[in-house]
């Protein structure tokens, strides 16, 4: 087998993404290259990410270089992978999740601040609208960039916390002081770093298959199949979260809308198999329970 060229976005986190999955390939002796790409969405740091008017904005340079033969695979982190994949694109493998939490992170001079009282920044549509849920009369500001970006604006500019995915923290090994927050449910498969292959290249997803994580794999996909069949691509306020407990797995899962008000969720803990859509399953009871008006509202807000 020749050198396994591995597409990744230019990020210190995603360089270290890219790092997890050379080192599992290479403890089963292959050799591999990582290629870093410029992705659309690292190049705009100014717009919410909301409003750049498509998903994919953080796959989609690694998705040409794929299906232009520039790499042989590509590594994201899964919440920023579209469930709709181009033509001859498939994820092949999902390390274990590690971290699927979202965090708060407050700066120094809000420490004994109230939730309810925090001027928030954060850009996720999601995150916005499950605080609202809690907190109604918050002001947000926009903020983007990777981690240490926002953790700078933290201390800069006028607003008094944000919200972060507790995975990037740990994988940056950042001794930073972070608040769980109960009502967030995470964005589908946050935390999971996961392996996209063009599907001609039967070979090399061979080799993918032997550091895919299978459990991680039921739940994600179990979580995603809730996503796309709510049509939420990666920007509505969409949240679920599978976790497998021996035999059984429990969905966590919510639909709200964009100010908060309205919020349709579901918690199911049922037997799994492999037939059965339970991701599409559940999606279906919220979308009959006032999530197709509920969607059609917020597309229209968008």
């Amino acid at each position: 087998m020749k050198n396994i060229r591995i597409g990744t976005r230019k990020s210190a986190l995603a360089l270290w993404q890219a790092e997890e999955v050379a080192e599992k390939l290479q403890e089963l002796n292959y050799t591999t290259e990582i290629v870093p790409i410029v992705s659309s969405g690292d190049k705009n740091l100014t717009q919410p990410l909301y409003s750049l008017g498509i998903t994919g904005v953080f796959t989609r340079d690694l998705d040409i270089a794929l299906l232009n033969d520039e790499i042989d695979i590509a590594v994201h982190s899964l919440k920023d992978v579209p469930t709709k994949l181009p033509e001859n694109i498939e994820i092949v493998a999902c390390l274990a999740r590690d971290f699927p939490q979202d965090v708060l992170i407050r700066r120094k001079s809000a420490a004994n601040k109230e939730l309810h009282e925090l001027k928030l920044a954060t850009s996720s549509l999601r995150r916005r609208a499950f605080w609202l849920k809690q907190y109604p009369e918050t002001e947000f500001f926009d903020i983007r960039g990777n981690i240490q970006t926002r953790l700078q604006k933290l201390e800069e500019q006028d607003f008094d916390a944000t919200i972060l995915s507790l995975a990037g923290i740990k994988r940056m090994k950042m001794e930073i002081d972070y608040e769980f927050l109960p009502m967030m449910i995470p964005a589908a498969s946050q935390g999971v770093v996961a392996v996209a292959g063009h599907s001609e290249k039967k070979e090399i997803n061979e080799i993918l298959a032997k550091i895919n994580h299978m459990e991680t794999q039921i739940c994600v996909e179990i979580e995603r199949n809730f996503l796309s069949t709510l049509e939420g691509g990666c920007t509505a306020p969409i949240g679920a979260f599978a976790e497998r407990f021996e035999d059984k797995i429990r969905l966590k899962a919510a639909l709200c809308s964009l100010d908060g008000k309205n919020y349709i969720a579901t918690d199911e803990s049922f037997d799994f198999n492999e037939e059965e859509n339970f991701g599409a399953k559940f999606a279906n009871i919220v979308l009959e329970n006032g999530g197709k008006e509920l969607m059609a509202e917020i597309k229209n807000q968008i």
